[in-house]
């Protein structure tokens, strides 16, 4: 080989080192701005989240930290209050009660409805269920719950109706198929037909009941389509910017007992349980009360809505709500009894089979 070749040789060798290193030198940035924004979104994440935290003050009625451990089924009480929309600033009705049931193990989750009339007994006084978190708070509207269904509440998170409209907002609108044909407020949708919902329309959606046949009920499905919407779209955004937008927009109008572990627990652990979506509603009878109308559940009733929940969460059947408890008065004692009972039960998981009827409503998400 000449000298003149070998050194051309040589020269092209030190210049393709010389270029491959440039790239991972680039690539190496690229990695570690890349670091800087995941860190930097975590630590931003996780001061949000401690920003929202609020520990309710009711003990939970199991071991949660070994239920998360687990992967075990789980329950989330959501909570929608009517503070921060339509100017509203006092401490607010909960207009809107989920019961999230979570399943990792068979990636579904079941979203069991409380109508904000039913009625219920609160300190001795007949109430309305909405109004348990204006007596008490978060932690009123879950003894509340527990008393009602005799079902564990592990987790609750609180979000107002103006936290809505800025929370789709964030996430850039959401689609959903509305039920039925109306117009109310920033709404105007068409029954069947794919719509997609800014914040203002989302929250019209979420809020109209009068022109619904269903009334109530029919708008507690909206809700929890509007929820699983925002839900599907979150999950999908990977962007930096949104991510912090909704951040930003979860700090303002949020409240939770979940700490930044848990959620993150939940992320990675329970993600699954996005995939199918059942649902139910407690249903009751309307009757006047002192003046006002309430929507009464049955003891039968509340057996199957806690039946069907407790099932969901691996534990067996109620023993606290019991048919022969069951009275034509809605101020009868049964309630006290259920009340106190309920607070000495045990929560054991058992072999239960998860099984659903035909009353629940099933959505398959697409993601």
């Amino acid at each position: 080989m000449s000298e003149k070749k070998e050194k051309h040789m040589k020269s092209t060798k030190k210049s393709s080192k010389k270029i491959w290193w440039g790239a991972a030198i680039v690539v190496l940035l690229l990695l570690i701005g890349g670091g800087i924004k995941a860190y930097t979104m975590y630590l931003s994440a996780q001061k949000t989240i401690n920003q929202s935290y609020q520990k309710a003050k009711t003990p939970t009625a199991r071991n949660v930290a070994k239920v998360i451990k687990n992967k075990k089924p789980l329950n989330i009480l959501i909570l929608g209050t009517d503070t921060g929309a339509l100017g509203r600033k006092t401490t607010g009705l909960s207009d809107t009660m989920i019961v999230a049931s979570l399943n990792a193990q068979k990636k579904t989750t079941y979203m069991t409805s409380i109508p904000r009339d039913t009625e219920v007994t609160i300190k001795g006084t007949t109430e309305k269920i909405n109004s348990a978190y204006a007596i008490g708070g978060a932690t009123q509207s879950i003894k509340t719950v527990q008393n009602l269904l005799d079902v564990p509440v592990d987790f609750y998170v609180v979000m107002n109706m103006g936290g809505l409209e800025d929370l789709v907002k964030s996430v850039g609108g959401v689609d959903v198929t509305p039920p039925l044909t109306f117009k109310y407020g920033s709404a105007n949708v068409k029954k069947g037909v794919k719509t997609h919902l800014t914040g203002k329309e989302a929250l019209s959606y979420s809020r109209m009941r009068y022109d619904d046949p269903d009334g109530d009920y029919g708008r507690q499905k909206r809700q929890r389509q509007v929820i699983l919407a925002i839900v599907k779209k979150a999950l999908s955004i990977s962007s930096v910017t949104r991510f912090q937008t909704i951040l930003n927009s979860v700090k303002k109008n949020m409240k939770t007992n979940l700490t930044f572990n848990d959620m993150l627990a939940l992320r990675f652990s329970y993600k699954n349980a996005s995939h199918h979506i059942k649902s139910t509603t407690l249903k009751g009878e309307s009757e006047m009360i002192d003046g006002l109308s309430y929507q009464v559940a049955s003891m039968s009733e509340r057996r199957r809505v806690s039946n069907k929940i407790r099932k969901e969460l691996g534990l067996a059947a109620t023993t606290t709500l019991k048919e022969s408890e069951e009275s034509s008065s809605t101020t009868s004692s049964s309630t006290d009894q259920t009340t106190s009972s309920s607070a000495a039960t045990t929560y054991n998981y058992d072999s239960s089979t998860y099984a659903s009827s035909s009353d629940v409503t099933t959505q398959t998400a697409p993601y």
